[in-house]
């Protein structure tokens, strides 16, 4: 059970990165207050929280729809966060969190909130993939609750950085970022190729 806690916790965290968020949050918000940027955070972290905990949750009725197993979609999943990995490991912008036309019209949106902040930059397809692959190992309802309670501790972690980022009203050294950007890409590898080999294991 920790180690399933664990597990989900690293892979959400380090997916979601709430890290690389920070430069395109402020950015995007410039000309507005704390409060306002306060609430763009939680409501962008509300949706997050909204769109993981739902795509989640239909994960097993869409796979019986489409007629796809888990072993399958794991290893689709692993393939996509080494793909959002290795644009971490390099400290890009990775086009699966968002493109340069979604970050061009977010910056002339008055309400970035929902799109793109919530999504596609924190609930994007890497992360609802990962959610996903990890309710599908949610074997009881013991790791059931604490895999939708670590959604809600990742959303709100989520919110307290980009708060803690607004009230600064200062950008993040950028090396900081940078340094913290490639750990999580670091990681995040590591999950990517578990997802496979454990699904390789199933098939």
């Amino acid at each position: 059970m920790k180690e399933y806690a664990l597990l989900t916790f690293s892979s959400l965290f380090a997916i979601v990165d709430p890290f690389a968020a920070i430069p395109t949050f402020l950015a995007m918000t410039a000309r507005a207050n704390f409060e306002t940027r306060r609430h763009t955070a939680r409501t962008a972290c509300l949706v997050c929280w909204l769109v993981l905990s739902a795509f989640a949750a239909l994960g097993p009725l869409l796979f019986r729809m489409m007629n796809i197993t888990l072993a399958a979609f794991q290893i689709a999943g692993g393939l996509v966060l080494l793909l959002s990995a290795l644009d971490m490991l390099r400290a890009q912008k990775s086009p699966l969190r968002e493109t340069p036309e979604e970050t061009e019209e977010g910056m002339g949106k008055q309400d970035i909130a929902v799109t793109p902040l919530a999504v596609p930059m924190l609930a994007g397809p890497g992360a609802i993939t990962t959610a996903i692959v990890l309710n599908g190992h949610a074997t009881d309802w013991g790791r059931t609750a604490i895999f939708f309670a670590i959604i809600a501790i990742v959303s709100a972690l989520t919110y307290f950085i980009l708060t803690a980022a607004a009230r600064g009203a200062r950008r993040f050294p950028s090396t900081l970022l940078n340094i913290v950007t490639r750990l999580m890409g670091l990681l995040l590898a590591a999950i990517g190729v578990q997802f496979i080999l454990t699904a390789l294991k199933i098939a």
